[in-house]
């Protein structure tokens, strides 16, 4: 028969071994009970963390149109409004009036292409935009010719915004953009991580 009480080992040799053994089950039950407690803990914690990625994914891209049309030139520096959608996850792009509000601190990577026709060959072309973070420029895509009856530009950039910066396109005065079914013209937005 097993003791109970490992001082009956001293008196008892037979029973030590099995008292040794309860000892030892009883630590390694401990043992498994606290990691398990841990291992709960973390999964939650995870769970936690996995859900508040989820729930911060952001990414957009819109372009100008989906029928041949140009937006401009007018006779002021006019924001964009991308009608568009192949995009809108988190739905921090506003249709509406056209800008993007960072949903949380982070590193964004921000692309903008702009394209024009200037309808014959020796017109004038003014294909521009500026892409403006709260305000301020962050890419300023020009061309100004007559030379070219058609071009496009883009500006690729990785930025680090704070929850609620705004970003925007901006037509300048004189400038004008033509787009089609094609796409040409695009504005696009991913949260790449976020940093709080």
């Amino acid at each position: 028969m097993c003791c109970l009480l490992c001082a009956e080992c001293l008196t008892d040799t037979a029973s030590c071994g099995c008292c040794l053994m309860k000892q030892t089950m009883h630590r390694m039950e401990e043992f498994f009970n606290m990691s398990l407690g841990e291992l709960q803990h973390s999964l939650t914690e995870t769970r936690s963390v996995l859900n508040n990625m989820r729930a911060s994914r952001s990414a957009f891209s819109v372009a100008l149109t989906d029928r041949r049309w140009c937006l401009g030139p007018f006779l002021s520096d006019q924001v964009i409004i991308y009608r568009h959608v192949f995009l809108n996850l988190g739905g921090n792009y506003n249709l509406f009036n056209g800008i993007f509000v960072a949903p949380r601190s982070g590193v964004y990577l921000l692309s903008l292409t702009v394209y024009s026709d200037s309808g014959s060959a020796g017109s004038h072309l003014a294909a521009c935009a500026t892409m403006m973070v709260n305000d301020q420029p962050a890419a300023i895509l020009r061309d100004l010719n007559s030379q070219d009856q058609e071009d496009s530009s883009t500006s690729v950039q990785a930025l680090m915004l704070s929850a609620g910066d705004t970003v925007k396109v901006v037509l300048p005065k004189g400038c004008f953009l033509c787009d089609s079914g094609n796409h040409y013209n695009t504005f696009t937005g991913v949260l790449l991580y976020s940093t709080d």
